[in-house]
């Protein structure tokens, strides 16, 4: 499927990237271990959510989503130091409450299995629930992928599920070993990796800056 796409403009865009990835993400077992309590959950994951769309689209990465925000990337820059957002420590604690521990154990054990060689790291992806499974997902992923393709950089992920699991796989990510990344709940997310190579052709997208 073919997907006009561009930058994040501002940060009313960066805010609604979070909100789609916060819709995204709700029936996903990663959100309910994160934050138990359904009553608290959308608020603290769109705030959590927003923490690093906003320090992408502010130099570390990049933000992209479609004309008609119906699907949104998160990217970071690897290949140097993109650091944390500003304020992190803080911040998290102020957004997330009680649940801080929760997120803190999940920021270690990314960070502990995190790889060292540099890389673009996917951190989030995202389709509304609505148009899920009609390629917008793929298109938007491998605009990126492309441009890693030309500069002959590797990518970095980590699966939330089957379902994407299969969709990483077809463009192109294989499991790391060790694969899983399991929280104390149980919760499993899979490591991904894909090398600096260009794979088969896939949906071409069409970009503005």
């Amino acid at each position: 499927m073919t997907a006009t796409i561009h930058a994040a403009r501002d940060s009313a865009e960066v805010a609604a990237a979070a909100d789609l990835i916060e819709r995204s993400f709700r029936p996903l077992q990663i959100s309910s271990s994160l934050v138990p309590d359904p009553t608290r959950r959308q608020t603290v994951m769109r705030g959590w959510l927003h923490l690093f769309a906003q320090h992408a689209a502010d130099g570390a990465g990049e933000v992209w989503l479609t004309d008609d925000h119906s699907a949104v990337t998160v990217w970071f820059d690897h290949t140097g130091h993109p650091g944390t957002p500003v304020d992190y420590d803080s911040r998290l604690a102020a957004v997330t409450g009680e649940f801080l521990p929760r997120f803190r154990e999940l920021d270690d054990l990314l960070d502990a299995h995190h790889p060292n060689e540099p890389h673009w790291y996917g951190m989030l992806f995202a389709v509304d629930p609505h148009r899920q499974r009609q390629g917008l997902g793929a298109a938007l992923i491998s605009h990126t992928l492309d441009r890693l393709d030309r500069d002959q950089l590797p990518a970095y992920l980590e699966a939330t599920g089957p379902d994407n699991r299969r969709l990483y796989r077809r463009l192109g990510f294989h499991d790391m070993t060790p694969a899983d990344i399991s929280l104390a709940d149980g919760t499993t997310l899979h490591r991904m990796w894909r090398p600096a190579t260009r794979p088969p052709a896939r949906t071409t997208t069409g970009a503005r800056r």
